[in-house]
């Protein structure tokens, strides 16, 4: 028996890399990460992170949470049928070429799936019978359960991982004033593993290996599951509007589980869930937005001081520890408060340099260091200040007097 279910997880693996997601994934992750290249370029004339940055999240943050949901998976026996899984490729597939991540909720990606499940069963063709194969034997109280579970993980990994490196961006306000906001537009790889009912399979894929469990055959399959997020923050720091989206995307997920296990003997639930999920998804997403808008701008120019906006990698202000949202108020000695007395404060010292901090305490604090040949010789540290280009409320672009830094 051992032996079998080996084969079977090494089959499943096998199999993993060469799902057709996988691959497509690369080309998504690609033009997200030239999507948000163009936006950084046309506020700042620089980019913070290339063009990959987006490529290497997303196949490196999910892997823990999909094993763990897999695990999962298997201690409760979740199967679902080939067909499904099929359906669900393809409509993420689909949905992952929106540029906006948030379509790869899985409230989206299985929600739609699930409704496309119902009116392939109504059509009972013979074309979509061959091809999603078993579609018919679904079990919508199973789905309703993968849902919730996936729920939950969504808002654990946006907790610990989408307020990593968002990307940083200028806009102007209704009243004309430079403000800055920041993007997380964020997608993951989960590798999920549950069982898949023989049944028809047996004939149709006997080159796969089979696992007999209480006389019924199933196989192990294990797919690479995209999830996906996108918020935009101008009120507050990026990790804290984002943990606390995640907080209410968790808390949703918890209320559809009880649901979802209740649909095991009462199986019109499952289909509240799903609504459920729709609703609530996009209530967290309005109440975010209204909260965000509501607050005064966080990124915006103060009266004493530079706040910081965003950070380049490798660059003299990284190594100084300096943080996103933290305000310099004097540098070698000079109190600065525009970036042209940030600029010539600088060159008072061509090697080295020491900033007054004001941490996101409130605290004071002093960082100081060499300055090398080779470095980046403004620091790397991208303020709010009055731009070139402006990014309206309606995402055009629009010309202004003065011109955005990089220091």
């Amino acid at each position: 028996m051992l032996e079998d279910w080996l084969v079977e997880f090494l089959a499943a693996i096998g199999k993993f890399f060469m799902h057709p997601l996988l691959f497509l994934f690369v080309i998504v992750t690609f033009l997200h990460g030239y999507s948000r290249l163009k936006k950084e370029r046309k506020s700042f004339h620089t980019s913070v992170q290339d063009v990959f940055e987006e490529m290497r999240f997303t196949y490196s943050k999910g892997i823990l949470a999909g094993l763990i949901a897999s695990v999962l998976f298997m201690l409760i026996g979740l199967s679902l049928p080939f067909g499904f899984v099929v359906l669900l490729a393809i409509v993420t597939g689909i949905l992952g070429f929106m540029i906006n991540a948030r379509w790869l909720s899985p409230v989206y990606t299985i929600g739609f799936t699930a409704i496309l499940a119902v009116v392939f069963q109504q059509l009972s063709s013979g074309s979509a019978a061959s091809f999603f194969i078993d579609l018919e034997k679904i079990n919508f109280a199973a789905v309703a359960l993968f849902l919730s579970v996936i729920m939950i993980a969504e808002g654990i990994i946006i907790s610990r991982t989408a307020h990593l490196k968002t990307s940083p961006v200028l806009k102007r306000s209704s009243r004309g004033l430079s403000i800055g906001n920041h993007i997380a537009n964020r997608t993951w790889m989960l590798p999920l593993f549950f069982l898949v009912p023989g049944g028809s399979l047996s004939s149709q894929l006997s080159w796969w290996p089979m696992l007999t469990l209480n006389g019924d055959s199933f196989m192990i399959l294990c797919i690479p599951f995209f999830l996906g997020f996108s918020q935009r923050i101008q009120g507050s720091l990026p990790e804290e509007s984002i943990k606390a989206t995640a907080q209410r995307v968790v808390s949703l997920g918890v209320v559809m589980l009880i649901i979802a296990a209740a649909s095991i003997w009462y199986i019109p639930l499952a289909f509240a869930v799903i609504i459920a999920a729709f609703i609530g998804r996009e209530v967290i997403t309005m109440k975010q937005r209204i909260n965000d808008h509501s607050a005064a701008f966080f990124f915006s120019k103060r009266d004493k001081g530079l706040l910081i906006l965003g950070i380049l990698p490798q660059s003299p202000a990284e190594k100084l520890q300096l943080k996103v949202g933290e305000l310099i108020t004097r540098i070698n000695g000079i109190q600065v408060k525009t970036v042209a007395e940030f600029y010539e404060a600088l060159q008072k010292n061509r090697a080295f340099c020491k900033l007054e901090v004001v941490d996101l305490k409130g605290e004071i604090r002093f960082e100081q260091r060499a300055l090398y040949d080779g470095e980046h010789h403004e620091l790397g540290i991208l303020f709010v200040a009055d731009e070139k280009k402006w990014e309206t409320e309606t995402g055009s672009i629009e010309i202004e007097d003065n011109k955005g830094q990089a220091l």
